[in-house]
């Protein structure tokens, strides 16, 4: 099993997520999240006044997915999360050791 985290743009969250069931993902957690990276924030004006944004808002995902589908996760992620423009933020993928489902115990891929 396979954990992915990814950031995206907030705006492109519900895209992501209709391709990522289109494909049979059945379940992600999802939180927003600010940071930066390679923009490292911007300056904005309000009410006559410039400012700095250092922290720049993003949305994180994160999924647990079967290992032989996670190179399929990454690439559906990234075309669909894709503007071309900086800021479209980062992928990464995680061995996962066990999973449990608490309601029923199962564990593992049963799990997810």
């Amino acid at each position: 099993m396979k954990l992915i985290i990814a950031t995206i743009k907030p705006f492109k969250l519900e895209e992501v997520r209709e391709a990522l069931t289109d494909i049979g993902v059945r379940g992600m957690m999802v939180t927003e999240i600010k940071g930066f990276g390679s923009q490292s924030g911007h300056t904005e004006i309000y009410r006559g006044a410039e400012y700095a944004v250092n922290f720049v808002p993003k949305v994180k995902l994160e999924l647990v997915v079967a290992a032989n589908m996670a190179d399929q996760v990454v690439e559906t992620i990234t075309k669909t999360a894709q503007t071309g423009k900086i800021g479209d933020g980062k992928i990464f993928v995680l061995d996962v050791q066990q999973a449990i489902r608490v309601r029923t115990g199962e564990t593992d891929a049963d799990a997810i």
